[in-house]
């Protein structure tokens, strides 16, 4: 006895720490279709000052597990303490760390939230959360020993079961102190507890993804637009129920509604190159209205290519041509060369680029176009009524 470590009596200040942990020992689920056996964890938390004791049942001890269980213990209790004590699993750190250990980004999350400091326990440092490992033999005790030789189908049954024999470990009367923990909870604790925020905190997952060169990124199946500067690097995403947000150096550069629909793609215009956005902004009515505005000869022509091709998007290059002709030669010698190529019954975009190439489209319509008498008369790829 002489050669034992001596333990320091610490002391507890009302509303100061939580305590949580996962006990070692589990339930069993059965698979009522399959008769598979999952093991199920329970979670376990305690209030120091009055050693206010909470417990669920979780599917296992991944991140998500972790802080939906601290959630629910605030809501329990109906306050945030001013500190949280976990131990330090990778689950909840990226870095253990005797001295400064660093969370993963989702209890950071529920620290900024909630307001809520976390200071973990040294590893393999028990010591430092006595009043949780007390709380886990207590529960193992008094609840799990009880439910044993019950059998479970789901996790929602062992919950509400754990939930009934709660109140009965709460209300039951501590041996050396006046009172149980649901009177001293409510005399200590609870009058000091800060309120919980207006909303609940979303739970979200984090993956990594790089910015394929049609700036998008998969998730599960389906591609997300981010801006299409990113193109070539790594980012985050952040995933929620409903949503998806892009993260890079720390700032939010994207969001979207979550879509389950594998192979689609969800785009924003914003985050396109002004190129692929104009092209993706016209429309026939936007290509006639801009043919009006040249005049009615180039209109006609506009809607003949609408009008002639299997599909108006096959129509759009030809048009996008003729906006380029337009910038090189000017709105009225345009308009002057749809309307010989009308004339001529050739309103396509090579025969329009060959009239304007030849200043065809300088001469009056009345005029002759000259030939070479030596020369037969055919139909070829400019048209009809060329003569070469």
């Amino acid at each position: 006895a002489r050669r034992l470590k001596r333990s320091m009596r610490q002391t507890h200040v009302a509303g100061n720490k939580l305590f949580v942990d996962y006990a070692g020992q589990t339930v069993p689920i059965v698979d009522a279709c399959t008769g598979e056996i999952t093991q199920a964890q329970i979670f376990v938390a305690v209030l120091g000052a009055s050693n206010y004791t909470y417990a669920c049942a979780t599917a296992s001890q991944k991140a998500t597990d972790w802080v939906t269980s601290i959630i629910a213990t605030l809501e329990f209790i109906g306050g945030v303490p001013r500190l949280l004590v976990p131990d330090q699993p990778r689950a909840l750190m990226a870095r253990p760390d005797r001295y400064e250990p660093t969370s993963h980004r989702l209890l950071e999350e529920l620290s900024v939230h909630y307001g809520l400091p976390v200071m973990p326990a040294r590893p393999a440092k028990p010591r430092d959360k006595p009043k949780v490992e007390v709380g886990v033999q207590v529960v193992e005790r008094w609840i799990l020993a009880r439910l044993r030789h019950q059998t479970f189908f789901s996790l929602s049954a062992l919950n509400r079961a754990i939930a009934t024999l709660l109140v009965d470990l709460n209300q039951r009367a501590f041996k050396k102190l006046p009172g149980n923990r649901a009177s001293a909870f409510a005399e200590l604790d609870r009058p000091v507890l800060r309120p919980l925020p207006a909303t609940r905190m979303a739970i979200a997952r984090f993956k990594p993804a790089r910015v394929n060169i049609d700036y998008h990124v998969e998730l599960d199946g389906h591609y997300y637009s981010v801006p299409h500067a990113l193109v070539g690097q790594t980012v985050e995403l952040r995933i929620t129920a409903t949503a998806v947000e892009v993260l890079h150096g720390n700032k939010r550069v994207a969001a979207h509604a979550l879509n389950g629909r594998k192979g689609a793609h969800t785009t924003t215009p914003e985050h396109m190159p002004a190129s692929h956005r104009a092209h993706l902004q016209w429309t026939p009515a936007k290509l006639i209205a801009w043919g009006e505005r040249v005049g009615a000869a180039t209109a006609a022509v506009v809607r003949w290519q609408m009008e002639h091709r299997a599909h108006p998007e096959q129509g759009y290059r030809s048009c996008l041509g003729l906006m380029r002709l337009g910038r090189e030669y000017g709105a009225e010698r345009l308009e002057a060369a749809c309307a010989r190529a009308q004339s001529i019954r050739s309103p396509s975009y090579k025969s329009i680029a060959s009239i304007l190439s030849c200043g065809l489209d300088q001469r009056p319509l009345e005029a002759p176009i000259p030939m070479q008498a030596s020369l037969p008369l055919h139909e070829n790829v400019r048209g009809p009524g060329y003569y070469h």
